[in-house]
């Protein structure tokens, strides 16, 4: 998994009824933009994460172009 600052984090709910979690990375903080991440989610709550294979990254709109 590589990330840069800006991309999206979609975790998803992990059982049945659970909501998926959407974030904004605003920190990469492993080598070569690896794990772990400083990810600000929609909630407003803000923390490190070290993704599991629930997990995906979504690349910014500007690295589309």
């Amino acid at each position: 998994m590589r990330a840069a600052v800006g991309d999206r984090l979609l975790v998803h709910g992990a059982t049945v009824g659970e909501r998926d979690r959407h974030g904004e990375i605003i920190e990469v903080r492993g080598p070569a933009g690896a794990p772990p991440y400083v990810v600000r989610f929609e909630d407003g709550h803000t923390g490190l994460v070290f993704p599991g294979p629930d997990a995906v990254v979504v690349p910014s709109q500007r690295e589309r172009r």
